[in-house]
């Protein structure tokens, strides 16, 4: 039984998923996904996340009362209440394991059937929650609408996050989270990526025009304008930027201001198997982000071996990113320019970078080996020793 708060449509039209994203190693049976909001995703568009098993599709939305009326006071009660129907549907269903994507109203709702039942739950973390904020405010003086909801929230990761059987957060950064939650049960497990479709970088021979690839959320602390100023210096190079985001507009007027709106290609959204076939095919992949993470992205192109830009964040650096198999820079035109024309310029380099990049990746991140981790994990806590009648 997976619980997740997404909006599973949006991931399935961004074309995000990789295949057996719910089912690793094609573990169970039956796959029975919980969503926590009135979402209606496309169940044959699912399948592939799921493998060989049956999947099963529920709605549980959540009860906005709880945090939107600052006058009534945060109780536990109407959490125990709106968390009822899903303890009743696990009831019936009988899973062999409960696995929670974040750490949000879907991991209360694995806490309560806990609880009831005794079936035991995983939670993954792809944030930390005290950086990147998505429930609480971090502001100097909430409203009460927002004290509500920062105490609602707060209680609700503490509690699950508490009670379940393991934690496993995506990347290092998150642990100090964790740690302030006081989580007892913890163990970094990275991403599962494209197994299918991720394939090693084997020519180094740069294109004409070089081409130089961007993925990523178009937003503030992933600007890649300094990128664009630094292309526009450049002769015979082209830069295409895939992710969609509220600075889209701005980025391309800044190409046209720059009279590069020829070289600068904009791609909103690409299907992720498309994503991780064409990347070999690239010459350079240089991005900007203020995100104290390693995110999916990232790993992807470390694991083609394309050769990698990235600036050195404000704060504390990513333990993930920690080493030579990487060209770090400042988040400036000039030390982007200075990068890009020293990969440009110098093939041994550049070929490297991307072999390092490569080989680094590949003995920390290899997909058939995190997705080897989930699969004795989830035996593990669920006492499953095959794939009989597995949910």
């Amino acid at each position: 039984m997976v619980i997740v708060p997404d909006y599973i449509s949006h991931i399935i039209k961004k074309g995000e998923y990789q295949p057996l994203y719910y089912n690793p190693g094609e573990l169970f049976d039956e796959v029975h996904i919980l969503l926590t909001n009135a979402d209606n995703p496309d169940p044959n568009s699912l399948k592939h996340t799921v493998g060989r098993a049956k999947l099963f599709l529920y709605n549980l939305p959540e009860d906005h009362r709880m945090h939107r009326k600052p006058w009534q006071i945060f109780d536990t009660w109407l959490l125990k209440k709106w968390a009822e129907p899903a303890v009743k549907l696990a009831e019936e269903i009988g899973p062999n394991l409960i696995r929670c994507h974040g750490a949000d109203m879907n991991c209360y709702a694995a806490h309560r059937i806990k609880q009831k039942l005794g079936i035991p739950y995983v939670v993954s973390l792809h944030i930390n929650a005290d950086i990147n904020m998505t429930r609480r405010w971090l502001v100097p003086d909430p409203t009460p609408v927002q004290r509500k909801q920062n105490t609602l929230f707060e209680y609700v990761e503490r509690t699950s996050l508490n009670t379940a059987d393991l934690v496993m957060p995506v990347y290092k950064p998150i642990l100090p989270y964790l740690e302030r939650m006081g989580a007892p049960n913890v163990e970094v497990c990275y991403n599962v990526l494209n197994i299918e479709k991720l394939v090693k970088k084997d020519n180094y021979k740069l294109n004409r025009p070089v081409k130089v690839i961007c993925i990523g959320r178009l937003f503030e602390q992933k600007n890649p304008d300094n990128i664009i100023r630094a292309i526009a210096q450049m002769d015979n190079i082209e830069f295409t930027i895939v992710g969609d985001g509220p600075i889209r507009p701005n980025l391309e007027s800044l190409a046209r201001e720059l009279g590069v709106e020829g070289r600068i290609h904009f791609r909103p959204t690409v299907h992720n198997d498309e994503l991780c076939t064409m990347l070999p095919t690239f010459d350079v992949f240089a991005v900007h982000t203020e995100f104290w993470e390693i995110n999916k992205s990232v790993l992807e192109v470390l694991l083609t071996g394309l050769p990698i830009i990235i600036n050195v964040r404000r704060g504390l650096p990513v333990p993930e990113l920690m080493g030579d198999f990487v060209y770090k820079v400042d988040n400036t035109v000039e030390s982007y320019l200075s990068a890009l024309q020293k990969l440009v310029s110098d093939d041994s380099f550049r070929e490297q970078l991307g072999r390092k990049a490569y080989e680094h990746a590949n003995a920390n991140w290899a997909p058939k080996v995190t997705e080897r981790k989930f699969v004795e994990i989830y035996k593990r806590i669920s006492g499953i020793q095959n794939s009989e009648q597995a949910k």
